[in-house]
């Protein structure tokens, strides 16, 4: 049975969660995931989304998302496709599913009129580095994700604003 790609809808939610929810297990951070249904719903189909899903259906079920949304490249002055999150699940893989969902993501980066398309990938996940590698992606070393969150993010945005010039 073969594969099909499709944008996902608001109903769809709670199924993109129980694949987030898999991806975070895989990724040994279960125990991170606080997203709800609701939040998906609320923030990604909405007037303005902030980012987009697309899922990979055998038989009418999904067995794998991309979760993405659009950057601006400063230096380029271009869109820039940003994938946030790719899974397949383990019984599906090998079998293309993944490769779709990248087929169908470069689409959708140069239909946007693109100048990249980039995510992140953990420094143990060898298999996937070795997928990415083969469709011809470069993984950059040295740069490094940089993350500001709970305590120490309250405690940056409370600080005194600068003003211009400043």
């Amino acid at each position: 049975m073969s594969v099909s790609i499709r944008a996902a809808r608001p109903e769809d939610a709670p199924r993109i969660l129980e694949l987030v929810r898999e991806l975070a297990e895989y990724e040994r951070a279960a125990h991170e995931v606080v997203a709800r249904a609701e939040d998906f719903v609320r923030d990604g189909f909405g007037e303005r989304p902030l980012f987009h899903v697309l899922l990979a259906e055998r038989g009418g079920r999904a067995i794998g998302f991309a979760f993405y949304f659009f950057a601006y490249s400063t230096w380029e002055g271009r869109g820039v496709l940003r994938l946030e999150d790719l899974f397949v699940e383990p019984e599906e893989r090998g079998g293309g599913v993944g490769l779709a969902l990248m087929r169908a993501l470069a689409e959708e980066a140069k239909r946007a009129h693109c100048t990249r398309f980039e995510w992140q990938v953990l420094d143990w996940n060898a298999p996937a580095i070795a997928f990415y590698e083969k469709l011809g992606a470069t993984i950059l070393p040295e740069w490094r994700v940089v993350r500001v969150t709970g305590e120490a993010l309250d405690r940056l945005g409370a600080g005194p604003a600068r003003t211009a010039g400043a």
